[in-house]
């Protein structure tokens, strides 16, 4: 593996790690009970350490989160989305965290310059996809509004999953296991909280899966430029 390609790998999981951690922040409060306010919080720092190692990879980390344009970004569509209600910021770390745990257990078992850090995040990962899939039960198996909220969120970002699975240049993994594998467990989950598997494209002629090259979504300029406000009004400063 060049170093080239390995800095590609690491633009791309940086910046999904990066994009996601700054829009659970979002939640700092706003969250619906106390616990939550932490919890998310404490998986935003994790996502933070994670894309600081993996950014450096790359790079220069602040340089990288702070100045760069929208089309430099290599992140998934998935993480960009809004946060919406609770709901539709559970159905996206249920997709993602689910996704990022495989990936990162698979680089885990092999010897790439990403196992590791995959080995140690897969753990944290782990306490992120538990977390997910009990708010999807608690959610989907509550109130009739709950259930509702839940149902209509996972319909809604199910269109930008089939972009995960898209090999990664520089990333030497089992995507098309990993991808029956995620099925096989978002499947699960769902039917325990008495919700369905949404329909509609995911894979091959699917609705969205271009931000690997640097084509976003509407809401993900107004999100980049409040994240670089601070760094960018004040060049070179020192804290």
């Amino acid at each position: 593996m060049t170093a080239t390609v390995s800095a590609s790998a690491a633009l791309a999981l940086g910046d999904d790690a990066l994009v996601l951690s700054h829009r659970l922040g979002e939640w700092a409060g706003h969250a619906p009970v106390l616990e939550e306010e932490v919890a998310l919080a404490n998986i935003a720092l994790d996502l933070l350490g994670q894309a600081r190692v993996l950014l450096s990879m790359a790079g220069d980390e602040d340089e990288l989160a702070y100045l760069r344009e929208e089309r430099a970004f290599r992140n998934l569509q998935l993480v960009e989305q809004p946060g919406g209600d609770f709901a539709h910021t559970i159905a996206r770390q249920l997709y993602f965290s689910t996704y990022q745990h495989l990936l990162y257990a698979d680089l885990a078992a092999g010897d790439g310059p990403f196992a590791p850090l995959a080995a140690k995040a897969v753990k944290e990962v782990a306490y992120h996809r538990d977390h997910a899939e009990q708010w999807t039960l608690r959610l989907g198996d509550g109130t009739d509004v709950s259930h509702e909220r839940m149902r209509l969120a996972c319909a809604e970002l199910w269109r930008f999953t089939g972009e995960m699975f898209q090999p990664v240049e520089g990333l030497d993994a089992d995507w098309a296991g990993m991808e029956q594998a995620w099925l096989e467990s978002i499947g699960a989950v769902l039917g325990r909280a008495t919700l369905s598997v949404p329909e509609g494209p995911r894979t091959g002629a699917w609705s969205a899966g271009a931000g690997r090259q640097g084509l976003h979504t509407e809401s993900f300029g107004r999100m980049l430029a409040e994240m670089q406000h601070l760094h960018r009004s004040h060049p070179g400063a020192s804290w």
